[in-house]
């Protein structure tokens, strides 16, 4: 299972923009793009208009990082979205949205995709009863996730869901607390996609794919 071991505050610094890969720390002024909004590097340059690959760029690294995916992931995906019906940009993010690690952030189990990634990989979630260790298996509308009930599961859980997690979207829905479990009530949207990602170009994403 690949994952990027570099620091993630870089890929936020790279972007220029927060990718929220740190949880809460993201929102306090610990963050690297509060602190020092620059590209990172020894040799750092102040940014500089980009060309018209450039944009598109990253608009695809901004997307792949914010969801934690490799770029041989990511090609997958977007082969899944160009041969489905509909429009292949948003068929794209709507794959993004069924990925089981991000449904287990989103249902508020964990504070970030990274988190839920290890949880999944774990053995801590049960997808439809039976055991799931596959961050990226995509999941179907009706298909329910459940925590493992097990001490140490339910306090990893638990403990974030105390924090104040985020609202829960509208294409997935809490089924209780002990274990906490949701079901995904329907398969996502554009507009389900998450806030915090809203305003990607995904027709710029779609461009650069395509060369």
């Amino acid at each position: 299972m690949a994952r990027t071991t570099d620091p993630v505050c870089r890929l936020c610094r790279r972007e220029g923009v927060k990718l929220f890969l740190k949880g809460s720390r993201c929102e306090s002024p610990k963050c690297a793009i509060e602190r020092r909004n620059q590209t990172p590097g020894m040799h750092w340059q102040r940014r500089s208009k980009a060309s018209e690959y450039g944009l598109r760029l990253r608009e695809k690294q901004k997307l792949k990082r914010f969801y934690g995916l490799m770029e041989r992931q990511f090609r997958r995906y977007f082969s899944l979205a160009s041969r489905s019906k509909g429009n292949t940009g948003e068929s794209l993010l709507t794959l993004m949205e069924r990925r089981l690690d991000n449904v287990v952030h989103r249902l508020g189990f964990a504070p970030n995709r990274a988190a839920a990634r290890q949880l999944v990989s774990h053995g801590h979630i049960y997808l439809n009863g039976h055991l799931c260790n596959i961050p990226s298996l995509l999941l179907k509308s009706g298909d329910t996730v459940t925590v493992k009930s097990h001490p140490r599961s339910l306090q990893l859980v638990k403990l974030h869901l105390q924090d104040n997690p985020p609202p829960v979207p509208d294409f997935l829905e809490r089924l209780g607390d002990d274990p906490p479990e949701g079901r995904m009530s329907r398969l996502p949207t554009r507009g389900d996609i998450d806030p915090r990602i809203q305003d990607i170009q995904e027709q710029l994403i779609i461009e650069v794919c395509s060369r």
